[in-house]
Parts: C-alpha cells; structure tokens; sequence
C-alpha cells in the first residue's frame, strides 16, 4: 500500500516555511503527498511594489487569489522532475475560510475569518478530508499555532479535534506530528549568517523566534538532498518571501533573517491504532513504525 502524508497548513508559503524540505523529501521518495491550507492568505502583507496593490486593507483585495498561483509555483518546486506536481488543496473549497489577519486587527471580525468559524463546522469539513484521504502520517501546528496568530492555532486545535474521530472512522494506523523549530538548529543557522545579513535585513533579537528545547523534539527529517527544492519554493512565495543571495537565508515582509534549514523536526503528539514505541532515539522517518 503507497504511503500517504497529509500536512495541515493556515495560509500558502506555511507549506514551504515549516515544511518544504520533508515535503520534498517525501514526493522523491514515492509517497503520496497532499497539502491542505486552510485559507488563501487574503491578509499577508506584500513585499515590494509590484503587487503591492492586491493586498485587502485599502487595496484590490486580490492578494488571495494571487496567492493561489504562488502555491501552485512552490508545490511545483517541490515535486520531482517528471512526476505530476502536487496541486493546491484548500479546506471546504478555496475561500470558503479567509485568514483572520493577527489578533485584534479589523480582519478579525470578517464573517469568513478562520479564526472565527463555526468550529464545528471546521472540525467535521476537516474529518472529511482526513477520511478521503486516509493519511497514515498528519503534521499540524504545535497550541501556540508557532507564533501565535489565530490561524494557526485554529489548525491546530481543529486537528486536536479531527484527528481522533477519523482514526476511529477509518480504523486504521495513524501518527501525528507537530512542525516546530530546534532551538540548536536556530541558533546554528543563525550563528552562520551573522556575517552576511543583506542590507535592509537585521538579525532576530534574542527570544524573537520561536523554538523549542532540542530534548523537546521527537522527529527529525533530513532534506539536504532537496534542499534547492525548498529554495525554488520559497522563492515562489515572492509577495510574501525574500530569499538571500545566499540562498541559505529568508526573511518575511519583517526583513527579518531566518536561516533555511537542511533537517526539519517534529514532535510526535499522537499515534493511533497502534502501541507507540517507547524510545529515547529521534525518528528519522515520519513514517517509522507503521506496518
């Protein structure tokens, strides 16, 4: 039976931040990869001039569908030459949800706002998927949705709530992870790029990015053999995404560097239909385990 992953991500370019190397590991490994976003990002803000003008708060209000054609570039990146590229899925449909924008910004009260959805609603669309798809591996958002925005935390607490009732309805094996950052591989990256920040950039400040203690993390997936992959899709999220001439750093609108990382790491919060094996060793494959 072919292996399938499902990765739960908020807003296009989430994909490639969090997890564009396993994505990419996975596809050239023969697994069957889907990526679910919840919304189209209506609220991201735009690097440059360009499209500056597409973003909702007194522009176009375009960015989502712009956004569109930026995920389907970066999946593109992602897949393996010859092999059909994984196509944008969007949770009930592109737009049935729209993102929320931070906490307290006048987004937040959209009638279509994730954030503010029927959670119900959200949960039971969610467990369609989950049964459609029938994942034997789900990767979502850690409770503080990773830095906190109210999109991320919907997915994750939806998944909190989806996930044990399609296990049941499809009984069979599943395990889930949580995407998170290892703090010594933060400050690794971090270390390395300190003397070529671009110009117009700055380094975080201390505690600005979040991560997580490295005894914290349970799962590491290795994808230095896709690396460039992950480079060409963050790229393709150009509205939202500056890669550094070195092709080993990115900042957001915020110019603030983040190292792109050659492992990305997990913690496993669940695992159903099967005993979970106790070992103090990291996974080096999200699908470890399963039979």
């Amino acid at each position: 039976m072919r292996k399938r992953l499902l990765l739960l991500h908020a807003h296009p370019d989430d994909e490639t931040l969090m997890t564009g190397g396993t994505i990419a590991r996975y596809l050239a490994d023969g697994v069957d990869v889907r990526v679910l976003t919840f919304t189209l990002g209506e609220e991201g803000e735009v690097i440059g001039e360009q499209w500056a003008q597409l973003v909702a708060d007194g522009g176009a209000d375009q960015l989502g569908g712009f956004r569109i054609g930026e995920l389907t570039a970066a999946l593109a990146a992602l897949t393996p030459a010859g092999q059909q590229a994984v196509a944008p899925r969007f949770l009930g449909g592109a737009g049935r949800w729209r993102d929320s924008g931070m906490a307290g910004s006048p987004s937040a009260s959209h009638p279509r706002a994730l954030a503010g959805a029927n959670f119900d609603d959200v949960v039971a669309t969610l467990v369609a998927e989950l049964v459609d798809f029938a994942p034997q591996v789900v990767v979502t958002y850690d409770p503080a949705g990773t830095y906190g925005h109210p999109d991320h935390q919907t997915v994750h607490s939806a998944s909190a709530a989806a996930l044990p009732i399609a296990a049941k309805m499809l009984g069979a094996q599943l395990k889930v992870y949580e995407s998170v950052t290892e703090e010594s591989a933060l400050a690794g990256g971090l270390s390395a790029a300190v003397d070529r920040v671009p110009d117009g950039w700055r380094m975080p400040h201390e505690g600005e990015l979040p991560s997580y203690p490295d005894d914290a993390i349970t799962a590491e997936v290795d994808v230095s053999a896709v690396y460039d992959r992950k480079v060409a899709a963050l790229a393709a999220h150009a509205t939202q995404v500056t890669v550094a001439p070195s092709g080993t750093e990115y900042a957001l609108s915020n110019n603030i560097l983040q190292p792109i990382g050659r492992v990305e790491h997990f913690i496993r919060t669940g695992w159903f239909g099967v005993d979970a094996a106790e070992s103090t060793d990291r996974e080096t494959d999200l699908f470890a385990g399963l039979s």
